[in-house]
């Protein structure tokens, strides 16, 4: 059972310069950091409502992280869903015959964690975590509300991650879209024409509590971004390679 979005997962080229954003502008308070060698980063979750945000940055340009970020730049990675045994999934998914990429679960900055291969959810990286039992929400000021996913097949995309982790779909006005609840946030899934034919993750979309005062730090840090009427679409140069777009409505 699948309680809510852990959290988004960014590669970033050093963490001391991304908490310039995420934490000072965004708002996003440091819950905690650790290198983590098996896994070659050097990592730090930040709240973001009932959800986090996970910055990475590679210790080694020769492994997954490395590489990608080699390849890539900044950007998003991957997304982790809190679930309370990670142990018991891992058996069910493997007997359904899905590619993981951890066969045990093993220690991370989230919790207990396991990868599933890129290619059991339609190219986007998943990770499942039990997290300790405690969640501190930092009393952040910017709340994850969803992420969105491109997909050449809106609708194959949508019913892979209904079947595999039982995520309701959400009504939509019209459309070929499809939003997949998960826990408070969601999983919003368009077509990649509209998201530049990248298929997978593309965008988080977040909820401000002080959008007046978001703005205020926006404009003193000197932030990139389109504004709208209670609303701001962030350039991926001032935020380390993610899309983001900011309301201040729900």
């Amino acid at each position: 059972m699948i309680r809510r979005i852990h959290h988004a997962g960014i590669v970033v080229e050093r963490l001391s310069t991304a908490y310039a954003f995420y934490r000072d502008v965004l708002g996003l308070p440091l819950l905690r950091q650790a290198e983590i060698a098996d896994q070659g980063v050097r990592a730090a979750l930040l709240a973001a409502g009932d959800s986090e945000i996970e910055l990475l940055e590679p210790l080694r340009a020769d492994d997954g992280v490395g590489r990608f970020l080699a390849t890539r730049g900044e950007g998003l990675h991957h997304v982790c869903f809190d679930t309370p045994d990670v142990a018991s999934d891992l058996d069910d998914l493997a007997r359904r015959g899905v590619d993981l990429l951890d066969r045990q679960p093993r220690e991370g900055l989230a919790g207990r964690i396991a990868f599933l291969h890129p290619r059991a959810c339609d190219g986007v990286l998943v990770e499942l975590a039990t997290p300790p039992s405690h969640h501190d929400d930092g009393q952040s000021q910017v709340r994850l509300k969803r992420l969105v996913i491109g997909s050449r097949d809106v609708g194959t995309t949508s019913a892979r991650f209904q079947a595999l982790f039982g995520f309701p779909e959400m009504a939509l006005n019209s459309g070929p879209r499809s939003m997949l609840a998960v826990g408070r946030g969601a999983l919003l899934i368009v077509p990649d024409e509209e998201v530049g034919g990248i298929d997978g993750m593309v965008a988080l979309s977040l909820v401000a509590e002080d959008f007046p005062a978001l703005m205020q730090r926006f404009d003193a840090a000197g932030v990139k971004a389109m504004r709208g009427t209670g609303e701001v679409t962030v350039e991926p140069q001032s935020s380390h390679g993610v899309h983001l777009h900011i309301s201040r409505y729900e």
